[in-house]
């Protein structure tokens, strides 16, 4: 059984202008790695031109739909019935994006069949990442 979950979602980026771009985006969860979850925009989505990848916690991406949840770098809100936006700040700016708040929900319900939420612990290999910072030491 494969531990590793894609999904693609539309992503809609609010800018000044009044059409909102879209842009794809993927989210990846991998279960060796279960409380963290990937969302990455492709280089053509970004100002630099090269894939970027935004790293976050699970809990924090279902919390954020239910209510605004974060004060890092990634912030998560609902808006309206069927969207919630995240928020990516970084030295050069922030981006706000708008997702149907469905394509995550069915990702989070994915991610849960593969880890169920509350017992990420038990999928930790503590010994393989003890011995991964011994080896960079």
């Amino acid at each position: 059984m494969s531990t590793v979950i894609e999904q693609s979602v539309e992503a809609r980026l609010v800018a000044a202008a009044p059409r909102m771009a879209d842009i794809p985006a993927t989210l990846h969860y991998d279960g060796d790695d279960p409380f963290a979850v990937r969302m990455t925009f492709p280089a053509p989505a970004t100002l630099e031109g090269v894939d970027v990848c935004w790293t976050f916690a699970r809990d924090l991406l279902a919390a954020g739909m239910e209510a605004p949840e974060g004060d890092g770098d990634v912030r998560v809100r609902p808006y309206g019935y069927d969207r919630t936006v995240m928020e990516f700040h970084a030295p050069e700016g922030t981006a706000v994006i708008h997702v149907r708040s469905g394509e995550l929900r069915r990702f989070l319900e994915a991610t849960s069949e593969l880890v169920p939420t509350g017992l990420e612990h038990l999928h930790l290999d503590l010994d393989h990442g003890l011995a991964e910072l011994m080896r960079e030491a």
